[in-house]
């Protein structure tokens, strides 16, 4: 097994009708935030049944990493599709590999400008930054947070899902402060989807002092996000606050 193999399976994938519905669904059209990227047509759940006999083949890093700068969107979704379940392998007390997990983390930063649309971080940043970062220093994240890169941005505020997992939502809360006056919108979702994330599986007392404190300042995307398991009545009246 190769890299190159796996990408031409991705490549026979393709269907260009699925293509044309995934460049409007990831905004590749001219003012978009997707724009310049190309699709070919390979649904993520696809893609994830072509990767299953790959994900023990322990593909060489340096392939992999040159696969990231693929001009295919479909391929640089493959690429960090497989390391995020390499890093995952990584964290496991059965299969632990710091110099691995390491060595991915580095290559994902070294290749941001090419984790370019919403779902090729969702799908990584969790895994790769968060797990990495699970028992070191968190400057990283205030880095990328305040990064001219939409996409380094949501990266900083997604990795945190993992720690979240790990009961540890200090970063979440801070970097939200952080990201209130943000003009992007796919930051408010991001940012707005953890906060929601931090109350349901940590403490939702937590969520509602950060929500005493900020909710009036909050953007209306972010504040909508973040109140959406909570009770109605709670709901309406932070969105009350919010007018």
């Amino acid at each position: 097994m190769s890299t190159d193999e796996l990408l031409a399976e991705v490549d026979a994938a393709g269907d260009p009708a699925v293509a044309d519905v995934l460049s409007r669904y990831f905004q590749l059209q001219p003012g978009g935030y997707g724009h310049g990227d190309r699709m070919i047509g390979v649904k993520l759940s696809t893609i994830r049944g072509i990767l299953k006999p790959y994900l023990r083949a322990d593909l060489p890093l340096a392939e992999l990493e040159k696969a990231l700068t693929s001009p295919v969107h479909e391929h640089r979704l493959t690429i960090l599709c497989l390391l995020a379940d390499r890093a995952t392998r990584s964290l496991k007390p059965r299969t632990a590999n710091p110099a691995e997990l390491t060595a991915i983390h580095d290559l994902y930063l070294r290749g941001t400008a090419y984790i370019n649309n919403w779902d090729l971080v969702d799908c990584s940043a969790p895994q790769i930054v968060g797990g990495y970062l699970l028992d070191k220093s968190r400057a990283e994240l205030y880095t990328l947070v305040r990064s001219s890169s939409l996409w380094e941005r949501r990266i900083a505020l997604v990795a945190t899902q993992f720690l979240i997992g790990q009961g540890q939502t200090t970063d979440t809360y801070k970097l939200s402060a952080l990201v209130l006056d943000d003009r992007e919108d796919l930051i408010h979702k991001a940012s707005g989807w953890m906060l929601r994330e931090a109350g349901k599986r940590v403490s939702e007392p937590e969520l509602l002092a950060f929500l005493d404190e900020y909710a009036a300042r909050m953007p209306r995307t972010m504040l909508r996000y973040a109140i959406e398991r909570l009770a109605p009545e709670t709901r309406a009246a932070y969105l009350a606050v919010r007018r």
